[in-house]
């Protein structure tokens, strides 16, 4: 994960005009395609293009929905806050599907995301706070590969050719450790959107490095 940043009372005006014109409805009685496409649109591009859960790539081409990190069944006031709503991958089992209407104790929302997670070359991930862990769980972001090989594969074979891409090879952790200078470069690269957009697991990968300097 990487933290969302959020714009104070923002939301598209696309969803204010419809919120006005139905004051007394919510998000599942929304059924214009323009304005759930104007929700998503947004949140793709306070995330750069990233599912807000996993950090695989969308293109916001039907891979992706209109995710409420608090779920409606949970809180029916909030089902269009725009706050409250990321863009979510598509993919069965896993983040928005996964999560359907459980509690998300540890949310893209939150800065603890970046920390409280980690993750390993290896495709996995681990949490820090038993929070952490119930996340992972909830979103099955791939803790072992019996919850999701695929997930856990896809994402260390992206994280690997963006060390390769960066010039740093695994098996010198040590001594880029010694170099955090240089690995905090690498960090702001990877972070640092290109025409409004990251690469696939660009956080991941930061998120790896920093346990390096660390």
């Amino acid at each position: 994960m990487r933290k969302i940043t959020k714009r104070a009372g923002y939301e598209p005006q696309e969803l204010t005009d419809w919120k006005r014109s139905n004051p007394t409805k919510r998000y599942p009685q929304l059924k214009d395609g323009a304005v759930r496409q104007a929700i998503r649109t947004e949140a793709l591009a306070e995330q750069y293009y990233l599912c807000g859960h996993c950090c695989q790539t969308l293109s916001g081409d039907g891979d992706c929905h209109n995710e409420h990190v608090e779920a409606q069944d949970l809180n029916q006031n909030r089902t269009l806050d725009f706050s409250n709503i990321i863009a979510s991958c598509n993919t069965l089992k896993q983040c928005g599907d996964s999560h359907k209407s459980q509690p998300l104790l540890l949310t893209p929302l939150m800065a603890q995301c970046e920390t409280d997670l980690v993750f390993k070359l290896s495709g996995r991930v681990s949490g820090k706070t038993p929070d952490a862990i119930e996340t992972i769980r909830v979103l099955n972001l791939g803790d072992i590969e019996k919850n999701n090989k695929s997930l856990i594969e896809k994402r260390k074979q992206l994280s690997l050719a963006l060390l390769t891409e960066h010039a740093i090879t695994p098996e010198d952790e040590e001594d880029w450790a010694e170099e955090p200078e240089l690995l905090a470069d690498v960090i702001n690269d990877l972070l640092t959107p290109d025409n409004g957009k990251l690469k696939p697991f660009a956080p991941v990968v930061a998120n790896v490095l920093r346990q390096w300097i660390a």
